[in-house]
């Protein structure tokens, strides 16, 4: 479960920069990497009790 976290945090972090950075779109790129940091298991997690 921990590595699925962690790709699906990956990806949405990724994804916020490639909105940044090529969309020009800075608050959904925003949005997108908190929430990559608010899923991943290391760190903060929503998801550890």
């Amino acid at each position: 479960m921990a590595t699925l976290l962690w790709i699906i945090a990956v990806v949405l972090v990724i994804s916020g920069i490639y909105v940044i950075l090529a969309r020009r779109d800075i608050l959904w790129g925003i949005v997108l990497i908190v929430l990559g940091f608010l899923i991943g298991p290391g760190g903060v997690s929503i998801f550890n009790p």
